[in-house]
């Protein structure tokens, strides 16, 4: 396992005691294979930030903790590791905890463990439930300041929120949608990963709202719970296109959106407009080659800059500032992708 870095900057970055890094890097045994795990990514995260450990000042381990699926926390992974030499002089590096689905609780006990282990600030996209608003409070109480990330959870003790205004990206995609369809019939399919994300909540009630006032004949049919994930997404999409033969149009709130089209495709059904949210990989792909509308997006970059400044300021190494703006809401097309974003 060949690498440049001491242990105990590998140690630090797993988050685990010297020993263990030590006994997996020489092979001695007693450990799980889960840890050897941690140690390699440990080692591969170090060695995508080698720019970042060179440079020289104050140094800020910041935790980023999601539920999401694989394809938007790989954006955001690279969103921040791009965003890093921007940062000098201060020093930040990054350790990932990274999940798609699961319980509340799961993402709790990496919370928890965080506030026992320390950490310069976490980045957090998490459920709005309570059990997670409390342990965003123990966290706050150890003196580890949180920022959400995408999706907020405004009752909790977090030190802000990083994004776009996600009622205003529900009205826009209303909005969108009502004028690509024009006075032809149909219907529109609006599609949750869960009920229990803020910001997918807040844009589903922008849609629904600017739809009432602006297209009140069309009918909205909405699936949740489908988490992202093509499986369950693709059955949620079978199902509700058996059941309404008139639906046209989708507003893909949650992702899934391969899914999506091909159950469409194997219902031989037309999508005459489809709305969705977030360059990752599948939705530039799928923008490219014509097969979605307009994805709304705003630049990760920006909100992860945003976020380590939080952080930053918390532990008074920036000066104060007003409160952080929403970022702006971006409509790409497959004409005006930003410079730089490719497909996975």
């Amino acid at each position: 396992m060949g690498h440049p870095f001491p242990i105990r900057e590998i140690a630090r970055q797993a988050g685990l005691s010297e020993a263990t890094v030590d006994r997996v890097l020489n092979g001695r045994g007693g450990v799980r294979d889960s840890t050897a795990q941690e140690v390699r990514r440990a080692i591969a995260d170090l060695d995508r930030q080698r720019t970042q450990v060179r440079l020289v000042g104050r140094t800020f381990m910041v935790d980023i903790v999601m539920q999401s699926p694989e394809r938007f926390s790989t954006a955001v992974r690279a969103a921040l590791e791009d965003e890093l030499p921007s940062l000098h002089p201060a020093v930040v590096r990054s350790r990932f905890h990274f999940r798609e689905t699961g319980p509340a609780g799961e993402l709790v006990t990496v919370l928890d463990r965080i506030a026992r282990r320390g950490s310069q600030g976490v980045v957090l996209k998490a459920p709005d439930v309570p059990e997670v608003t409390a342990a965003v409070g123990r966290l706050a109480a150890a003196g580890i300041p949180v920022v959400t990330l995408v999706t907020d959870l405004p009752a909790s003790a977090r030190a802000g929120y990083v994004g776009s205004d996600n009622r205003a990206a529900g009205a826009t995609a209303a909005y969108l949608t009502g004028q690509w369809l024009g006075d032809g019939p149909g219907n529109v399919l609006t599609s949750l990963s869960s009920g229990f994300f803020r910001n997918e909540e807040e844009r589903e009630m922008g849609f629904r709202s600017a739809m009432r006032a602006r297209y009140p004949e069309r009918a909205l049919v909405e699936i949740a719970e489908g988490q992202g994930l093509d499986t369950t997404q693709y059955e949620l999409v079978r199902a509700a296109l058996k059941r309404d033969p008139d639906i046209r149009a989708v507003y893909s709130i949650g992702g899934g959106n391969v899914a999506t089209l091909r159950a469409f495709e194997d219902a031989g059904r037309e999508c005459a407009v489809f709305v969705a949210h977030d360059l990752d990989h599948d939705n530039v792909r799928l923008l490219r080659e014509h097969r979605l509308s307009a994805v709304l997006h705003h630049d990760l970059r920006h909100d992860l800059r945003e976020a380590c400044h939080i952080v930053m300021r918390a532990h008074g190494a920036l000066p104060p500032a007003g409160p952080t703006l929403p970022s702006a809401i971006q409509v790409a097309t497959p004409y005006n992708m930003p410079s730089g974003t490719v497909a996975g």
